[in-house]
């Protein structure tokens, strides 16, 4: 079993990859990582030295002023490398490097440069060595104004604003689960000092980003209706538009019910892709659900009985609660990296409408079993 740390654990890509590794407990293990170890010998010779693949991600991508990048990026790089040799360290260090090395600045440039200082470590004391030269990143969570473009739009078009595009140029993009599988895959090769660019899986201008951006934003943001879903790409964008929703706020979102002396007729969803539709009966009492998945689209409609919907996001506390019933018909969606239940909170038995976008695999299952 590998024990394998990231520096930058809380960020980004390292908050997947780190969700991502916990998926195969029988393959690696997790070694924890704190930003303050940066600032303390010991603390960072002892996370060295535990671990059989480092992967640094620890960085500065903005900041008013570009020196302050540089200048950060290099010191973490060379206490990083500092530690390594004090441990005489033998793991795999895989360093995350960026497309903009090619471009004019200073973020590039301290991404440049710290790949080659890592490089000459692992040649002095003959370590194995990956630099990854990655292009944009995009994936549920990534801070708006900051990660990404694709967070921003987002964000904008979840919170009532309008975002623009003020350059529109072709733009070549990688999700960020895709990213942490090729990153896996390198761990697996353990192949001695090289650096590989990171092939992005889709290239498009700015300008189409926003505009089925805000396609989902009337469709599902403000309709509730589930957009057609041509490949891949579009699955992935939809997935990180729904991560910035406040699920707080916007569900549950009422049905409508219609009612005449023959009885009751709720429609309860609009697709533009297909998928499974189920329902099930739940005793008083009984919890179903406590798992989350990781690409996979989902509803639950409470038809009739009550019920208590809890979700929470993997690696955090905060619990959300929905009371729903089926005398006022409402829905809840499934946001990707949420564990998620649903249990019986009342006298009579439950009925629920489950509909989610893929036919049941049990060999990619896509279901990761976690108590909420």
């Amino acid at each position: 079993m590998l024990k394998i740390g990231i520096t930058g654990q809380k960020g980004f890509i390292g908050t997947h990859l780190y969700n991502t590794l916990g998926l195969y407990p029988h393959l690696y293990e997790r070694v924890e990582f704190e930003r303050e170890m940066f600032e303390s010998e010991s603390a960072l010779d002892h996370f060295v030295s535990q671990c059989d693949v480092i992967v640094h991600l620890a960085a500065m991508n903005r900041h008013m002023n570009e020196h302050v990048i540089y200048d950060t990026n290099i010191k973490l790089v060379k206490k990083f490398i500092a530690a390594l040799d004090r441990t005489r360290s033998s793991a795999h260090v895989l360093f995350s490097s960026s497309s903009q090395e090619d471009r004019e600045g200073l973020y590039g440039k301290s991404k440049s440069e710290g790949r080659e200082l890592l490089a000459e470590w692992a040649k002095r004391s003959s370590g194995c060595f990956t630099g990854l030269i990655i292009p944009n990143v995009f994936g549920p969570f990534g801070l708006p104004e900051y990660n990404s473009f694709i967070a921003t739009f987002c964000y904008r078009l979840t919170h009532g604003q309008m975002p623009d595009v003020r350059l529109d140029t072709r733009i070549k993009l990688i999700y960020v689960a895709e990213l942490v599988q090729f990153i896996l895959d390198r761990i697996d090769e353990r192949k001695t000092n090289i650096s590989c660019s990171v092939v992005c899986t889709e290239e498009i201008e700015v300008s189409s980003v926003l505009t089925l951006l805000k396609g989902y934003q009337k469709q599902y943001f403000v309709n509730g209706q589930i957009p057609e879903i041509k490949t891949s790409f579009e699955k992935n964008l939809f997935n990180t538009f729904r991560s910035y929703i406040d699920h707080g706020q916007h569900f549950p979102q009422k049905l409508v019910r219609h009612a005449d002396q023959r009885g009751a007729f709720v429609e309860i969803i609009r697709l533009g892709v297909g998928g499974q539709v189920s329902f099930s009966t739940t005793a008083p009492g009984v919890t179903r659900g406590n798992h989350y998945h990781t690409r996979k689209i989902e509803r639950f409609a409470v038809i009739s009985g009550r019920a208590l919907i809890q979700l929470r996001r993997v690696g955090t506390s905060k619990v959300l609660e929905f009371e729903v019933s089926g005398s006022e018909p409402a829905y809840v969606d499934m946001p990707i990296w949420y564990t998620h239940s649903i249990r019986n909170i009342g006298n009579d038995i439950l009925y629920t409408n489950f509909w989610i976008d893929e036919f049941y695999n049990p060999l990619d299952a896509d279901t990761f079993i976690e108590d909420v």
